[in-house]
């Protein structure tokens, strides 16, 4: 049997130990047991990043851009 992904939604701060030993089998990635808190913390300061680029709103009409010009 594989591992399932965990929802997305699931990302929360009480639930994020669970969710590092959770895509660590999904993506059979080991993780040593002395790295596992600063994983943790680390899963926690990204969840935070992504959620303020979630949270931004954009305009019903906005449009990808064709290509990217620096």
């Amino acid at each position: 049997m594989t591992a399932q992904a965990p929802d997305p939604s699931y990302a929360s701060e009480a639930n994020m130990p669970e969710l590092v030993d959770r895509l660590s089998q999904v993506l059979d990635l080991p993780i040593v047991s002395e790295y596992r808190p600063g994983v943790i913390i680390n899963l926690e300061r990204t969840a935070t990043i992504a959620q303020l680029v979630l949270d931004f709103p954009l305009p019903e009409t906005i449009e990808p851009a064709p290509f990217f010009q620096p």
